[in-house]
């Protein structure tokens, strides 16, 4: 089949298959935003005068077959199809003829990649957004069934002060709250229509951007027609360094996770259908679980260094480097929600130890309690901490008081609702009902 940009002469295999390199299979990931881009361009052409209202009426419903059979996993692209984009076109003059041949009108596959790429952004963001709301939410009920759990607290490995299984869970849902003001910057940014500034210098075609920005439910435009190019591996590396900033977090509860499950810990318990053993030692019930989230999330944070390092020192117009983009962000997505979906498993069939504080070895985490015990009774601070250091140094400190933790965030005092009403006002700024009336409107029946 000719390339949509041919010229009468023909390419070199080899120079072929290394030039689409792994476009053909990652660009079906992008094949119902392709697809949508497509209909909302034609929508506008019709209304300005470049293609008749009939053209658009014999178009429409063949786009909106070929949408279909994307999201239901019909759709392909075939051996001698270059990417999406060509696979599109041809499959409309395939059954249309000539009319097929006229969609790409006051465009480039530049601004069709950029757009597709938004679209697809902009829905793995929202899957993303559903699944980290699930975590945070078992989470905090976790921090609320055991709020009153106590755990000792550690700094440098060592036995500091006393925390509970309320204070911890409760943590990595607040770290999740901002976690999500990360994801709301990136949809912020995935939000903006760059379809119009087609090779990157715009059309003298009278293109009416703003139309198509209302019919794909986008925010926004991104303007200048050199940024909106330019926008290529900036959208990818502001996006990637969002699900960083949540892998950070989710890769720091797994590494908890496996420390406190451990026979020297012994914080939490998983059950045994949730551990794998060993070839050779019976007695193992590994945390395997939550070592692969741990692996898995150090990748994700190295992936916006990755990007980076494709697009750093390019001058602006767009350059073939960026095809490369796509082998390191598409996957990013699957990788992080799969993540997401094992650790809330994970949590809510978790299980903690409720009687860790009784262990002596966990005594010294009391010393804080006795010194505040002692400067209440009027004896000055550094006084008081000589005091109690002295009875740890002869062996001879003991704690039977009780906790009396009320300040904001503490121990007696979670601020569990305040935390919840953050993560609410944060999911109340994505208009996904927005984008859901205008994808209903322009690719439904």
């Amino acid at each position: 089949m000719a390339k949509i940009w041919d010229k009468g002469f023909d390419n070199d295999a080899l120079i072929d298959r290394f030039t689409v390199g792994r476009d053909r299979e990652l660009d079906l990931m992008l094949a119902p935003y392709d697809i949508m881009g497509t209909a909302a361009h034609i929508t506008m052409l019709c209304k300005v005068g470049l293609l008749s209202a009939e053209e658009l009426s014999v178009l429409l419903p063949e786009l909106k077959s070929l949408y279909r059979d994307a999201c239901e996993g019909r759709f392909s692209i075939d051996e001698d199809v270059e990417d999406v984009h060509s696979q599109v076109e041809a499959e409309l003059t395939r059954r249309l003829g000539d009319i097929g041949k006229k969609v790409h009108t006051g465009r480039s596959r530049n601004d069709q990649v950029l757009v597709d790429l938004k679209l697809f952004s902009r829905e793995r963001i929202r899957r993303t957004v559903g699944k980290l709301q699930r975590l945070f939410e078992l989470l905090q009920q976790g921090s609320e069934r055991y709020r009153d759990v106590l755990m000792p607290g550690y700094t440098h490995l060592q036995v500091a002060m006393p925390s509970s299984f309320g204070l911890w869970f409760g943590a990595y849902a607040e770290s999740l709250t901002a976690d999500m003001s990360q994801l709301f910057a990136a949809w912020e940014v995935v939000n903006r229509n760059p379809l119009g500034s087609a090779a990157g210098y715009g059309s003298s075609a009278p293109l009416d951007r703003g139309l198509t920005t209302r019919l794909l439910g986008f925010d926004d435009l991104d303007y200048n027609v050199v940024y909106a190019q330019m926008s290529r591996g900036k959208t990818e590396r502001i996006v990637a360094a969002a699900y960083a900033s949540v892998a950070e977090t989710l890769g720091r509860l797994a590494f908890d996770c496996c420390l406190y499950a451990s026979q020297n810990f012994a914080f939490i318990h998983l059950p045994d259908k949730m551990t794998t053993g060993s070839s050779i030692m019976p007695h193992k019930k590994n945390p395997d679980v939550f070592e692969l989230i741990r692996a898995h999330c150090n990748r994700i944070c190295g992936i916006q260094n990755s990007l980076r390092l494709i697009t750093t020192n390019l001058p602006s117009g767009y350059f073939r480097d960026m095809q490369l983009l796509k082998e390191e962000y598409l996957p990013l997505f699957d990788e992080m929600d799969d993540c997401l979906d094992i650790a809330a498993y994970a949590i809510e069939n978790m299980e903690v130890e409720q009687s860790l504080m009784e262990d002596p070895r966990y005594r010294l985490a009391f010393t804080v309690e006795e010194v505040n015990h002692l400067v209440e009774s009027g004896v000055p601070f550094r006084d008081a901490y000589r005091q109690v250091g002295q009875a740890v140094q002869r062996g001879e400190f003991e704690y039977h008081g009780e906790l009396h933790h009320t300040h904001e965030g503490s121990i007696g005092n979670l601020c569990n609702d305040r935390i919840a009403a953050r993560m609410s006002s944060l999911m109340a700024r994505f208009d996904f009902a927005k984008v859901d009336a205008a994808v209903d409107e322009l690719m439904g029946e």
